[in-house]
């Protein structure tokens, strides 16, 4: 995994309807967003850890860009992001996050999909792992990830955020894309 050293990391708390969440981005691109409602350190510890000379700086500002698209995205007025990202990662954490990306909007795969587009299908757990370490929630859709009979599984947000995600999107579960 790539750890960055000294290196200003920009945050924000940005607000949705009954939602806060904090966003957190270097000079590269995002970095973290939150689960809705969670406390400051989830974000720092997270931070520090990947970052771990990093100087946080509140900068609304400088975040506004990913607060405008989050918004647009909870509104339903996108369903794609373009933006720079900066994630921190191995390079089989990473390539998992691709795999998500390419996951369209209003649509669902398995853990076992995901192993199988990857080129290692006995890796599920792996795949699993590396889900459950994403950074960036929606930006990096890990939401329209459900279990192989179709279930809701873990989520960092919260199943409930997860469930508002799928709905918002007007998911439908995954069957057999491979």
């Amino acid at each position: 995994m790539n750890i960055q050293t000294d290196a200003e990391m920009y945050w924000t708390l940005m607000t949705y309807k009954n939602q806060s969440i904090h966003l957190a981005a270097s000079d590269k691109g995002l970095a973290f967003v939150g689960s809705g409602n969670g406390p400051f350190h989830e974000m720092a510890d997270w931070l520090k850890s990947r970052f771990p000379d990093c100087r946080l700086v509140r900068d609304d500002r400088k975040l506004q860009i990913y607060s405008d698209a989050l918004t647009e995205y909870l509104e339903g007025k996108r369903s794609r992001f373009s933006l720079p990202l900066d994630l921190q990662g191995t390079p089989f954490q990473k390539a998992v996050w691709d795999a998500l990306g390419h996951i369209p909007h209003g649509e669902t795969r398995t853990y076992s999909e995901i192993a199988i587009q990857l080129g290692k299908p006995s890796s599920v757990r792996a795949v699993a792992a590396a889900i459950g370490a994403n950074p960036a929630l929606i930006f990096v859709p890990c939401h329209r990830v459900i279990g192989k009979n179709g279930t809701l599984t873990g989520y960092r947000g919260g199943l409930d955020m997860k469930k508002e995600l799928l709905t918002l999107e007007h998911a439908v579960p995954s069957v057999n894309h491979f």
